[in-house]
This record gives C-alpha cells, sequence and structure tokens, in this order.
C-alpha cells in the first residue's frame, strides 16, 4: 500500500512541525505494527537531515557502529572511526548539522529504546543533546519513535531526569478504526463486505500489518484461518513476540492479560493481585499503566462508582481471539477454524468480540445517535440483586438528561427479539432505575448487525435501533 489511509489528525501534528518557529521534541510510540514508521516516512517524505533505526538485541558497539553508518551516509567526510561513546555520536551529529544551514532541520531516530543498552548511557548523552544544544535553537526537529512501550513511557514521556517535561508533542498511534480499514481494503481492490470487515476485525483489531495478509479472494473465515491457524500462518506465533518486543518483564504484563481473559466483564485490581499473585504496589501500577497506554487493556469505572471500583479488562482484539482459540491449538489442526462456524464457542466469543468493536467505537455510535456535541460518561453497569439480576456493558449518560443502555448483538440476519428477550430488556430497565434511582430517561438503544427484525416487540422495547454500518462512519 502506497498510500495513506486515515491519521489526519497525527499528519497534521508532523505538518505543524515544519511551520514551528522553535526546536521540537516529538515522541511517537504505539504497540507493535500500528504503522508508526510508515506514517512517518510518508509524513515527510523520506526527506530527513538525518534518519537511524536501532538494531534490535545489539550490543553498544553494535549501535554505535550503526549510528556511525548513518552518519557517514550523509556526511561521507565526517571521521573515520567509530564514536567511542553516545557522548561523542551525539557530538559529532551536532557538528554535522551545523553545518548544514538555516533550514528546519528533521531527525528521525526509529526503535529508539533499543538504542539504550545496559551501562550504555544513551539516555544521558540523548538528554544533554537536546538540553545543550538543540533547544537552545530554532530549527530542529527531532521525532524519536519506538514500540517498546515501557520505555518510551517511563524512560522518555514520563522522564523524571534531565528529559522532564522537554517533550514538546506526543503522539499515540492506535488501531484503524473499521471505516479506516475498509479503505485499506479497497485501496487494494478487495470488494469484501462490511459483515466480513466486522469478523476480520474482531481477530485482528485495526493493525494496519494484519490487514495487509488479507487475500482478496477468501472470506473472512478462510483469511483467519490462513493467517491465524497455518503452520505458516503471520499471528499462529504473534503473541510471545507481541509482549516481548514491547515491554521489560514482559511475563509480568502476559500473566496480567492472561487473568483478565478469564473474566471477560473486567476485574478489579483487588481481584486481579489475588488471581495474579503479583504485588499491591506501584511496581503493579506501572505494569497496568504500560498495557492500558499500549491499548491491551482498559480502566473504566462502573456506572455510579467510585474511583476505588474500577475494573481492568482486556480489549486487544488478537491476545482475545488468540488466548480463546489459538494458544492449545495444535499444527495438525490447521483448518480446524473452519470447523468453529455457527460452534456455541464461536457464538460465544463472537458476541463478546462485537461488543469490544462496539466500544472501540463509542464516537460513531454517539455520532448515529446525533449527540456528538452532547457530554457524555460511558460505563457498564452490573445490578447488585442476584435474583432478578441484570447487566449492561454499554451505559452512554447524557448531559441532556437522557441515558441510553446499549445491547449490543452480533448475528447473521436481522435479530429478532423474542417474548423472552423483551422481557429481560424490560427487566434491566427496571432493575436499573431502581437500583441507581436515576430521574433521567431511560433509552435501550440495540446495536446490530443488520438491524432489528420488525415486529410488535421490538418497537415496544426498543428507542434506538442502529446497524453495523454507523460503526463505519468516518470521523
Amino acid at each position: 500500500m502506497n498510500d495513506l489511509i486515515g491519521r489526519k489528525q497525527e499528519l497534521s501534528v508532523l505538518n505543524s512541525l515544519i511551520i514551528s518557529d522553535k526546536s521540537e521534541f516529538v515522541a511517537v510510540y504505539g504497540r507493535r505494527r500500528v504503522g508508526k514508521t510508515f506514517l512517518i516516512r510518508k509524513a515527510f517524505n523520506l526527506q530527513f537531515t538525518f534518519h537511524v533505526t536501532a538494531l534490535g538485541n545489539a550490543s553498544l558497539s553494535q549501535q554505535l557502529t550503526n549510528f556511525h553508518f548513518a552518519l557517514q551516509k550523509i556526511d561521507p567526510n565526517s571521521e573515520i572511526s567509530v564514536p567511542p561513546d553516545w557522548l561523542t555520536a551525539f557530538q559529532r551529529l551536532a557538528t554535522y548539522l551545523e553545518k548544514t544551514g538555516d533550514h528546519r532541520k528533521i531527525l528521525f531516530f526509529d526503535e529508539l529504546p533499543w538504542f539504550d543498552t545496559s551501562g550504555s548511557g544513551f539516555i544521558q548523552a540523548l538528554e544533554h543533546f537536546w538540553n545543550s544544544w538543540a533547544s537552545a535553537r530554532n530549527d530542529i526537529i527531532l521525532i524519536v519513535c519506538g514500540s517498546a512501550a515501557s520505555w518510551m513511557i517511563n524512560k522518555l514521556i514520563n522522564n523524571r531526569g534531565g528529559l522532564h517535561n522537554r517533550i514538546t508533542k506526543r503522539l499515540k498511534i492506535v488501531p484503524f478504526t473499521l471505516r479506516e480499514c475498509e479503505l485499506f481494503l479497497r485501496s487494494k481492490n478487495n470488494p469484501i463486505d462490511r459483515y466480513q470487515i466486522v469478523q476480520l476485525y474482531m481477530v485482528l483489531g485495526g493493525v494496519p500489518f494484519y490487514w495487509d495478509e488479507i487475500d482478496r479472494g477468501k472470506s473472512a473465515f478462510q483469511n483467519i484461518n490462513d493467517i491465524c491457524f497455518q503452520e505458516n500462518g503471520l499471528l499462529r506465533s504473534e503473541f510471545p513476540n507481541l509482549f516481548r518486543s514491547l515491554f521489560n518483564n514482559y511475563q509480568k504484563h502476559e500473566i496480567i492479560i492472561n487473568a483478565l481473559a478469564q473474566k471477560a466483564k473486567g476485574l478489579m485490581r483487588e481481584e486481579m493481585i489475588a488471581l495474579t499473585g503479583l504485588p499491591n504496589a506501584g511496581s503493579t501500577t506501572r505494569l497496568l499503566t504500560e498495557l492500558e497506554e499500549s491499548g491491551f487493556i482498559r480502566k473504566f469505572i462502573p456506572f455510579g462508582k467510585k474511583q476505588r471500583n474500577s475494573l481492568y479488562q482486556l480489549v486487544d482484539f488478537y491476545s482475545l481471539f488468540y488466548l480463546r482459540f489459538l494458544k492449545d491449538a495444535r499444527i495438525e489442526d490447521q483448518d480446524n477454524w473452519l470447523t468453529y462456524i455457527d460452534n456455541p464457542k464461536y457464538r460465544t466469543w463472537s458476541g463478546y468480540a462485537f461488543e469490544q468493536v462496539c466500544l472501540a467505537h463509542l464516537p460513531q455510535i454517539k455520532q448515529a445517535l446525533g449527540i456528538s456535541g452532547v457530554q457524555t460518561a460511558v460505563s457498564s453497569w452490573r445490578s447488585s440483586s442476584v435474583n432478578p439480576g441484570a447487566q449492561i456493558d454499554l451505559v452512554i449518560d447524557r448531559r441532556d438528561q437522557v441515558i441510553n443502555l446499549c445491547e449490543m448483538k452480533f448475528s447473521v440476519n436481522p435479530y429478532a427479539i423474542d417474548q423472552k428477550y423483551a422481557g429481560e430488556l424490560q427487566n434491566k430497565v427496571g432493575v436499573f432505575r431502581h437500583e441507581t434511582g436515576t430521574r433521567k430517561s431511560v433509552f435501550l438503544t440495540m446495536i446490530t448487525t443488520f438491524g432489528l427484525q420488525s415486529n410488535n416487540l421490538s418497537a415496544g422495547v426498543i428507542q434506538n435501533d442502529l446497524k453495523m454500518d454507523v460503526l463505519f462512519a468516518e470521523f
């Protein structure tokens, strides 16, 4: 794919750097394979004054040699010897840049965390380069990028040393929306319909690199089978590498992910600590922050609860799918996925995954409800009563004195509300009103793949009927 899909806001930020009247230090981060490097290259049309990509799992001497070669490429007359340390390396870069005139100079350091090998002094040299030289000028654009979220967040963005508050702009690159995935496929002449795009999204999320594997001659089920279950499929063994590439002490991050996968509706901090055996300390808070910043989990407060009652929930689509279907799959079961069509296990997973697709597109849902400009608070709610209990996975509490209770259903046909389900819905509204004591109007909102099948029951219970098409709206 040669054209850039989406990323309008990010492009606007990057384009503003060119006309800025000061030096800029920009941190770009996001999960592995989300398209960070591609975005930066496209935004600046590869016109970098200096560009270097760190080496993975390399020694200090190898990193310095790599940096030296990058500098020699743009300055063949530079010193022949490899710099002995990072302070010298950055000094040589500054010396070269001072000879390049008064135009704005774009420096791009890709996979920055990899440079920071043990005892290398890299972060101190970077601090010195920025604080003593680059920040005193008005012509430097320093863009640093990395997938290792723990390093980017703790050592750079939240740095408490010499780089404290030195980042002038931070860009978190998030996965594609459904609309962007659809545009991506259309750019590759893939005519697959929206129902199948939703099916793919429930497995791949919005990670562009994964979507590049889609074969336009195959169905969503066939593509998922090829990408995830075939021996050489891209995502068959992605999970172990995913966290290893992003986090230090990644085993602890995986422990949290595995615990949250066991409880679809989420865990309170105390429940998670009891389940994982992790300490109730700042180190665990840091792990949770890193996972949240990287888009693997979300933290939310249930309706009517306090901050201390926050729940953590696993929301990364691929991780959810891997732990449910792929983790224990055998190599000889390469076509196993095709047998899951309409299987009870598939129906349970698809229902939950579709809920997560909806939660990932809240701006589009608000737009469809005509409340984009209304201040809202989004949460979930669970009845404190066991019988008759009730649970609502998406509550939109609006400042215009209305609450939308949203039900999300994944179905191959228009969804039919029968007498039993209509009773359950009415019970939910009744219990919600009673336990919360709300005086606001309560609207039941259905979000389904193909809308509701028209009947007297749906007309009498549902106020808003939204189809999956609203999730594809441009926002």
